[in-house]
């Protein structure tokens, strides 16, 4: 059979690369082997020689669970949402208003955060100025679940994207094939049917979402709480069925063969012996054969740091708030904490399904601001005096009287904290209209793309 004649192959200059190629790129690897799940038809496009073999082995390989993988591959058992990071994220604390609910949260409750970074305040409601603050509302829907594959479908886009490392790499094949190389040839493939047998196998898990408790017990009270950070806080509002997905929900990989997903075992031990065989064969091949596999490896390279660009918080998010029905977002800025404390107070008592149900605006200050000092108290007591009553007009001023026995210093404060009730529930009743349209607009369900760029 007639070979391809290449000057560089008479070489006997050794580029001997195999062994960082097996160590060189894991990190991209890892991070492009998460997207698999997150499009539909990715695990079809892994047919390439990927570098960071070894690293991968032993990453993925830790999903195996027996005492035979155990060994081979040590590190904690962890579930495969957690391996690919669709869970393990610390979420904030929920605290609800109505059921008195105090949890911490998981992952979904993080990307819920996350989402209210992106969406941009729709006011500044102003007042004294101390650190600014926002308050988020999110009023979730009548949320259906169906037990389908969440991941969107690959775009086009990526598909083509794909095509280049797999065609360089059967290129290099070819070429090596033409040269004579047989050695690099095999190595190169060797590389190509790992990284295709493993992302397809990996990649055949089916992303599903959990809502938590499906069925509350009858008479539970709505849901309506607080998702509460540093300076950041998310008023949420719904049904205990609907907002149990937040509070409650996850993403699953369901793998075929688990618990123990002999499947993952073998395929991270096929990378571990493509990683040895490269390192041991590798540096025989002919100069133009090292250079095709360089080639190979680089091209491949590229393509997972491309991979590991993409933002998968946020793909993450999309497929939440589609699983969500997509719920609206209102952020109001506000700027100190006693505003935004009474800010929430009002929109929660906007918020209320039920006449039955007690609301106590105290506790909700009292949650906020648990400052344990005469100033704060009164503050406490005269705002929530003023929320509870019914008049239309809400005065948050104290005679002279309820100042008696206050020093300077502390009139002062009193009258600033005061001042910033009275600046919130402005801004309240300026928005309002808004805050209540938020829900009404959130009740329909609008379709959402099956891809994403």
């Amino acid at each position: 059979m007639p070979t391809l004649n290449v000057s560089i192959s008479q070489s006997s200059f050794n580029l001997d690369t195999s062994g960082v190629a097996g160590f060189f790129g894991g990190d991209e690897a890892i991070s492009a082997m998460a997207t698999v799940h997150l499009y539909r038809g990715r695990r079809w496009l892994g047919w390439y020689n990927s570098p960071g073999s070894y690293i991968v082995a032993k990453k993925f390989g830790q999903l195996a669970n027996s005492r035979f993988w155990d060994g081979l591959f040590p590190g904690p058992n962890l579930t495969p949402a957690e391996v690919f990071g669709l869970d393990g994220k610390t979420g904030p604390r929920y605290w609800g208003v109505l059921s008195g609910t105090d949890m911490a949260c998981g992952h979904l409750a993080y990307l819920v955060m996350q989402k209210t970074k992106e969406v941009e305040e729709v006011a500044d409601l102003g007042g004294r100025e101390t650190i600014p603050q926002t308050v988020t509302i999110l009023d979730v829907g009548d949320v259906i679940l169906k037990h389908t594959d969440q991941a969107p479908m690959m775009s086009v886009h990526h598909a083509l994207l794909a095509a280049i490392p797999i065609t360089i790499n059967l290129a290099t094949c070819v070429l090596c094939a033409a040269s004579g190389d047989w050695l690099a040839f095999a190595l190169i493939l060797l590389g190509v049917i790992s990284g295709g047998t493993s992302c397809f196998v990996i990649g055949s898990a089916q992303l599903d979402f959990l809502a938590g408790v499906k069925e509350p017990s009858p008479g539970t009270p709505p849901a309506d709480g607080i998702l509460l950070m540093r300076n950041n806080v998310v008023i949420v509002r719904g049904a205990e069925k609907d907002i149990n997905p937040i509070t409650k929900g996850k993403f699953v990989l369901r793998m075929h063969g688990g618990p123990e997903y002999r499947r993952i075992g073998l395929c991270s031990l096929l990378l571990l012996a493509q990683f040895l065989l490269q390192l041991l064969f590798m540096p025989q091949a002919s100069t133009f054969g090292q250079i095709m596999f360089i080639s190979s490896v680089a091209a491949s390279w590229a393509y997972n740091s491309f991979l590991s660009s993409l933002e998968q918080e946020k793909i993450q998010v999309d497929l939440l708030w589609k699983a969500l029905g997509n719920p609206r977002l209102l952020k109001f800025g506000l700027k100190s904490r006693a505003a935004q404390a009474v800010f929430a107070c009002l929109v929660l008592s906007n918020g209320i399904q039920r006449p039955s149900v007690d609301f106590k605006p105290k506790k909700v200050l009292h949650r906020f601001i648990s400052n344990d000092t005469r100033v704060w108290d009164v503050w406490r007591d005269k705002v929530a005096e003023q929320l509870e009553n019914n008049k239309e007009e809400k005065s948050f001023k104290l005679s002279s009287e309820d100042l008696r026995g206050f020093g300077e210093h502390e009139r002062a404060l009193l009258t600033s904290l005061l001042r910033d009730a009275q600046d919130a529930y402005g801004g309240y009743q300026e928005q309002v209209h808004k805050i209540e349209d938020n829900g009404h607009i959130s009740e329909k369900q609008v379709p959402q793309p099956d891809s994403f760029v």
